[in-house]
Order: C-alpha cells, then structure tokens, then sequence
C-alpha cells in the first residue's frame, strides 16, 4: 500500500482531535472556545461541565459514530452496495419501531432487554429487504427496497406514536437522533457493547476480505461463504441496534464514512475498521457541532443534521453506478378493455357514491341511520360544517393528486413516479411549514404559495440532477427519497427551533384530512376547474409525447416546452394538495396504475377513471382512519402509505424484472 493512505488517516486523526476539542468547549454555559479552555482548570463548575455532561456526549458521539461507520462497512460488504447502510436498508427504522412498540405494550421488557427489542426490530427488517431483493446483486435495487421498506416501518411508528402520545411522549427527540446525555450512563452501556463487537469485526476481518473476490474464489479458498455474511450481518446489526437504543436512529454515517475511507486508499477489512472507527466519530461529533452552532438555546436532532449532509452523498454515489445501466425509459402500458369500459365507470361512480353516504353517517363514535341522514344535513350544523366539507373536500384532494401523478408518470415515461416518491411533497411541506412558523402573522394565502413554491423548486432540482442518468427510474426514486430525507431533517430542525407540539406536527406531516372547512372547498374546486381543462384540451399531445422526443418532434409537438407545462401543471396539483391536507403520499403514485391496468394508457379514458380511483382511496383512508379506533383518528396519510409501500415495493420488482430482459 502507498503512503498517501496513511496521511489521509493522520489528517483524519488531526481533525478528529480539533473536532473533539471544539465539541466539549460547547454548551449553553460556554464563554467560548479558548476561554472555556484556559478557565476550564481554575474553575470548578467549569471542570463539572466537562466530566459530566460534555464528556459523556462527546463520547457517546464517536462510540455511535464509529458503530455506525462499521456497520455500514460491513453492510457494504455483505451486499456488495455502497449505498448500503443501516438506514437505508431499513434496520433502523425495524428497530425504532420495535422500540416505540415495547415502550407501549412492554415497558417493562423494553427497560429490561432493550437491546434485545432493537436487536429483533433490526433482524426483521433486514429479513424482509433480503426476502424481496432475492438473489438480485443490483446495488441500487437493494438500496431502494430497504428505503421503502424504511417507509413502511415509519407509517407504523407514526401511527403508534399519535395514537399513544402520552407513553411516547419522550421519545421525539431521540427518534430524530440525538447525543443529549444527562450522565455517563448511556455511555457505560454502550461502550461494552459497541468496542467487544468492534474488536470481533476486526478479529473476523480476513473473513471478510475474502468475500471480496467474489463468492466463488471465497468458496474455492475453503471458505463457508454462508457463515461469513451470517456474521457479517449480525455483527452490523448488533452495532446499528446498540446505536439506535442509546442515541436513537442517526442515519447515513453508515454510507458516508466508508466511502470516504475507500477513497483514502483503505481496501482491506482491519485498515477500513480502524479508519471508519475514526472518520463515523468525526463525523457524528462534527455534525452535533453544527447543530449547537445553529441552535444554542434549544436541543437539535443532530440526525437531521447527519441527513442534511449525506443525502448529496446518496446521490453521488447512485449517479455514479448508474452509468452502466442508462435507460430511457419506455411507454406506460395498460390492459386495452373498452367492451368494458363503461362497466368500470358505472363501478366507480356507486363505489364514490357507497362511501360518501357511509363517510357522511359516521360521527366519530356511530353510524346514522340512513333514512336519518338528510334531516341530519337539512338541521345538525355539526354535520354540515364539518363532516360534509370534509368528505367532499377529500374526494377532490385525491382526485387532484392522481391527476398529479397521472401527469408526471406521462412526461417522465416513468411508472414510478409521483410527487410524494420522487420528493416533491417534502420540499412542498417544508416550504408551507416554514411560511407558518417563520411568517405567523403572514395571511393564510402565503401557506399554498409557499408550498407551491417549495414543490417548484424541488422538482426542477430532481430534473436537473437525474438528467445524465436519463430520468432512470430508480435514481428518481434515489433522488426523491434524498431530497425526503433532507426536507424531513429541515421539519425535525423548524419543530423544536419553533417548539411546535409533537403530535400536532406528525398529525400535519402524516397527511390528515381534519379541520377542513368550506374555504378548502374553493380552494379545491377553483383548482380542479382550471387544471382538468387544460388536460383535457392537450390530452392528445400528451399521448404522443409520452412516446418519446423524436416521433413527438416529428409529429409537429415541441417536446421541450409541453413536458415542462405538463411537470408545472402535475405540481401545482400536488402542492396546493400539501398545503390544504398536508404530506399524503403514494395516491398519485397508485391511482394512475390501477385506472390504466382496468383500461388502458389513453388520456382521455385514462383521466376520469384516474380522477375516480383518487378520490375513492383517499375517501377510503380518511374513512378507514376514522372508523378503525373510534373515537381516535389516524391521519389519512398513514393509512395510504400502509397500503402505498407494499404497492410501490410491487412495481419496483416489477419495473427491475422488465429492465433485466
């Protein structure tokens, strides 16, 4: 090996020392850096801070850091991914899962075994991302399996956790990732632990190494290729597990630390452990630093910081193995049944009518019989004021967001696409929230003008990053869950810089149907009134142009400019959608499908039967999450993901076996 390597470690350690140095002179007592450091010898109360609340912090960031480091190391081995990490293959998200269940249900197996709770919610998760890649080597598919599959453990926790606000109600910082230590007891758990695992990684590191020649060579060399992966996962699974129960899931350290060993010149196992022991604790030290500088009064998830600085990495480094694998994408296809096609309508048109009677004789807690209901419209207030515009106006916000994704799945030939997978709704949402946090007294208009801007914004982004790879659906898919993640860090920063309630925000960022009145009503009716218009008059064009550029160009369309109206129209819809119920992802994403499966890609009997199944299944998820714990209510948006993860883990399986013929 050269020596350039080793003094890349060697700046490494430097910069680690003054990191460390700099992270225990911070504190809201400090009187700054180099006074902290000539009082903290004369000063007793000084010394105290230091020894007991800045030490243990200090410590338990590069315990976590290097654990996670390793972890995702050793992940990156097992799956040959280097975007493999605990996070994206969801083993944090099965263990935090596990950890607001047991606090729920077992409070008292939780305090005693907690590592054993993170440990089964880790193994599961990883379980089920391995059942569903199978025998597929595809990088970027294992990533995108264990990022939804992240999704859909995260529906789960944010069920429980508004659902059971009261025993969870401690648990929101620490679920966003957090150092806070009040003593050396976090400390003294996790170092046993994390340094005996740390050392049995670099005991079986040959093991490893040989797994890098492929598995036939390994095998060829006498190795039994099974047990080494077995360990290999484990012993990544033990130290995400250890991490996520003493300073809550804190990812993507797990993906940046280990690259950036690689590119340092590190390739054997024991070399790569020692380097990713000291970049994963400079890292997570350097990140809880940047936190502390952007908030000295209040504590900041220092794993939205961590998501803030790795999601560009995310995107690298999927750009980067996608060269080999460029499509272009192809025609959205569907079953042609027009003998039928009015029967599906008809179908459609009393399903819509079936669930609006029911949604309308549910109160909360009883039905209403049904020759009661008109005079319960004609004379209860209650039941017009806020039971009808919310049955209505949930009707019209599906609708608008199949009709968004109904557009983008067509300008981008991209059956994967919609506002919510490819981001767009996250960088709607936290534009909307900072205009109501930062601009309070602003007028209510300022709340859908920002969310649309934030949707504009962030879609040109994902455009002109995933241009090079081709609008391969996969990166789209990498590129939205980045930007997700990063919007996601923003809303944890704004909710406790603004000290905004927790339930109050996961209700809002879940997507809920409550509180809405007939000034929504307008709000989705002068939308749909514009917008439908306009799909209509252009259906047509639009048909040709999700054939391809040259034979829209050589049918007389300007390729360029429609596919840019169509993307502005598609979030428009999806942003005033955010700004009026919040963050309801995948109806986009699954309206479209379902309506071209029962009849067919034209746009014109495509749209109405698109608009339908919208309505429909949001009508069903705010229905559904009102009914099913009566009196609580789960968020419309919780429901919908429950159903939309499994569903988008479908077409993901589906789009790789059409892509791999």
């Amino acid at each position: 090996m050269s020596v350039k390597p080793y003094l890349y470690f060697t700046s490494c350690v430097l910069i680690f020392i003054v990191l460390g140095l700099i992270h225990v002179s911070q504190g809201q007592a400090s009187s700054g850096f180099f006074s902290f450091w000539r009082e903290v010898w004369h000063d007793d109360q000084q010394m105290n801070f230091l020894l007991y609340s800045r030490m243990p912090r200090f410590v338990i960031g590069c315990l976590a850091g290097a654990a996670l480091a390793v972890a995702g190391m050793l992940l990156q081995t097992m799956t040959k991914n280097p975007l493999a990490s605990a996070s994206t293959l969801g083993i944090h998200a099965g263990a935090y899962f596990f950890v607001v269940a047991a606090t729920i249900f077992f409070p008292a197996l939780k305090g005693a075994y907690p590592i054993f709770i993170t440990m089964t919610g880790g193994i599961i998760a990883a379980l089920i991302v391995t059942f569903l890649v199978g025998k597929s080597f595809d990088p970027v598919r294992i990533a995108l399996t264990g990022l939804i599959v992240t999704m859909l453990f995260s529906s789960f926790t944010s069920a429980l956790q508004l659902l059971f606000e009261n025993e969870v109600s401690g648990l929101f910082l620490w679920g966003s990732g957090t150092l806070l230590q009040l003593d050396w007891g976090g400390t003294q758990f996790a170092a046993p632990w994390i340094l005996l695992t740390l050392l049995a990684a670099f005991l079986l590191a040959k093991r490893f190494d040989v797994l890098l020649l492929g598995e036939e060579v390994a095998i060829g060399l006498g190795q039994n290729v099974t047990v080494s992966k077995i360990l290999g996962w484990l012993l990544a699974i033990l130290l995400a597990s250890v991490t996520v129960t003493v300073v809550g899931p804190i990812g993507f350290v797990g993906i940046i630390a280990p690259h950036i060993v690689r590119l340092m010149g590190f390739r054997m196992h024991r070399t790569m452990i020692i380097a990713n022991i000291i970049v994963g604790a400079g890292l997570l030290v350097g990140a809880d630093i940047l936190v502390r500088i952007i908030s000295t009064s209040s504590e900041l998830p220092v794993g939205a910081m961590t998501a803030i600085i790795g999601a560009p990495w995310l995107v690298y480094l999927a750009l980067k193995m996608s060269k080999n694998t460029q499509t272009k994408g192809g025609v959205l296809e569907g079953k042609v049944r027009i003998h039928k096609r009015k029967r599906f309508y008809r179908i459609a048109t009393l399903v819509v009518l079936v669930l609006v009677v029911v949604s309308l004789s549910f109160g909360g807690t009883t039905f209403t019989a049904l020759r009661d209901l008109p005079q319960e419209l004609m004379y209860n207030t209650y039941v017009w004021d806020f039971r009808v515009p919310r049955v209505v106006v949930s009707f019209g916000i599906g609708m608008m967001m199949a009709a968004s994704g109904l557009l983008l799945q067509t300008v981008l030939r991209n059956p994967l696409a919609d506002a919510s997978v490819l981001g767009v709704t996250s960088g709607a949402s936290v534009m909307a929230m900072l205009f109501l946090l930062v601009f309070q007294s602003a007028s209510a208009i300022f709340v859908p003008l920002g969310a649309l801007l934030g949707a504009l914004l962030t879609m040109a982004l994902v455009l002109f990053i995933s241009a090079r790879s081709g609008f391969q659906p996969m990166i789209l898919l990498l590129m939205g869950v980045a930007i997700s993640a990063v919007g996601a860090a923003i809303i944890q920063i704004l909710l406790v810089r603004f000290n905004v309630h927790a339930s109050q925000a996961l209700t809002w960022l879940s997507g809920s149907t409550y509180g809405i009145s007939w000034h929504h009503l307008l709000i989705v009716v002068f939308t749909l009134v514009i917008v439908v218009p306009f799909i209509i008059y252009f259906a047509t064009t639009f048909d040709v142009l999700s054939f391809g550029d040259e034979l829209s160009i050589g049918l007389g369309v300007n390729a360029a400019k429609m596919r840019l109206f169509m993307i502005v129209l598609g979030v428009i819809l999806s942003a005033i959608s955010v700004s009026v119920v919040g963050a309801i992802s995948f109806i986009g994403l699954l309206a479209p499908h379902i309506a071209r499966q029962l009849i067919g890609p034209k746009m014109l009997r495509l749209l109405p039967l698109t608009l339908l199944t919208g309505g429909v299944l949001l009508l069903v998820a705010d229905f559904v999450g009102r009914f099913a714990l009566a009196p609580k209510e789960l968020p419309a948006g919780i429901i919908v993901s429950l159903i939309g993860a499994p569903y988008l883990l479908y077409l993901l399986k589906k789009t790789n076996e059409v892509t791999t013929r």
